[in-house]
């Protein structure tokens, strides 16, 4: 099973921006209502797009540099890397079916959910 990787300023750009597989940024905080509904979404898609996606959890509050660089102005705010550079923005709860879909139009080797 895999688990999403908490990233933070320290390691942005080891993890994300210079990693070899597409990465999965999902920016959220503690106090955010949609933020914890997102998040065993964001488990599942990680379990099932493993060795082709990286996904990975950066707390906002924790690290206001992240989402100022990126220009997050709400969350939850999922952000698709591919090859370093910003491919997809996606605001606001998916569910799964909804996410996938997404990630598939990007990502080879994610088969959208049915």
């Amino acid at each position: 099973m895999a688990k999403p990787t908490d990233v933070t300023e320290a390691d942005f750009e080891s993890e994300v921006l210079q990693s070899p597989v597409p990465v999965l940024v999902d920016l959220w905080a503690e106090w955010c209502g949609p933020c914890r509904m997102v998040g065993p979404v964001i488990q599942q898609v990680a379990d099932e797009t493993e060795g082709v996606l990286k996904v990975v959890k950066v707390d906002i509050d924790g690290n206001p540099g992240i989402p100022s660089k990126l220009g997050v102005l709400n969350i939850p705010t999922m952000v698709l890397f591919k090859g370093g550079e910003e491919v997809k923005r996606i605001v606001g709860f998916k569910n799964k079916p909804q996410l996938l879909k997404i990630l598939a139009e990007h990502v080879d080797g994610i088969a959208a959910a049915t």
